[in-house]
């Protein structure tokens, strides 16, 4: 069995956080008073502290000095740098999948999550369909057995899923677009097929750039 340690206070507090930045509940540039959490959440300043850095890391926050942090801003320059990284991390995830897999079996939790978004798009449920599109990248992580790819992508996956979510709200078919993108992918894995991989991900982490560069741009 693989024991999972229960989140801790500080990791608490940063997804009570994120989640508000994400779904835009907080918005661009507006400050985050520590005294206000401190109090909202029945916490420690000292603990409040802790989140924001750990949400600086994950580029949901800034905290210039002594000013405070705010949230931060998403700018195309942002976009188009999220996503060209981005996109060159998930081919080497997937590539090691692809090159990792022995039997039928390995690939069923990647199956299951594919069942999943369906479900999701089908009701229209955004706020489902986001957490269970980065499951997919969990699911993969044990073929890469690589810490630094995955810790990479964890800190990466709040500002990607904040882009997801400015994005999804103005256009649910794209729901669509992404199952698509994920069956053409799937398949290109179990056939190992290590360039059509790239060919999926690459075309699909630039369909998203435009995707949200447009959703900001209708803001």
């Amino acid at each position: 069995m693989t024991f999972k340690a229960p989140d801790s206070l500080v990791e608490q507090i940063a997804h009570h956080l994120a989640e508000r930045i994400i779904r835009g509940e907080m918005k661009e540039r507006e400050r985050i008073q520590e005294l206000k959490v401190t109090q909202e959440l029945n916490v420690s300043r000292g603990s409040v502290r802790e989140a924001l850095l750990l949400l600086e890391r994950r580029h949901l926050v800034v905290i210039p000095p002594r000013r405070g942090a705010h949230v931060s801003e998403i700018t195309p320059h942002h976009i188009k740098s999220l996503y060209e990284l981005v996109g060159e991390l998930y081919i080497l995830l997937a590539r090691h999948v692809a090159e990792r897999w022995r039997s039928d079996a390995d690939l069923d939790p990647l199956r299951a999550v594919q069942r999943r978004l369906a479900e999701h798009a089908a009701r229209n449920d955004i706020d489902r369909f986001v957490v269970d599109s980065f499951e997919v990248m969990r699911q993969a992580f044990p073929f890469a057995d690589n810490p630094y790819l995955q810790e990479t992508l964890e800190n990466l996956i709040p500002a990607v899923s904040r882009n997801y979510h400015l994005a999804l709200e103005r256009r649910k078919t794209e729901m669509g677009q992404f199952l698509e993108a994920f069956d053409a992918l799937l398949a290109a894995v179990i056939a190992r097929d290590t360039a059509r991989i790239r060919e999926v991900l690459t075309a699909y982490s630039q369909h998203n750039c435009q995707m949200v560069l447009a959703a900001l741009a209708d803001r």
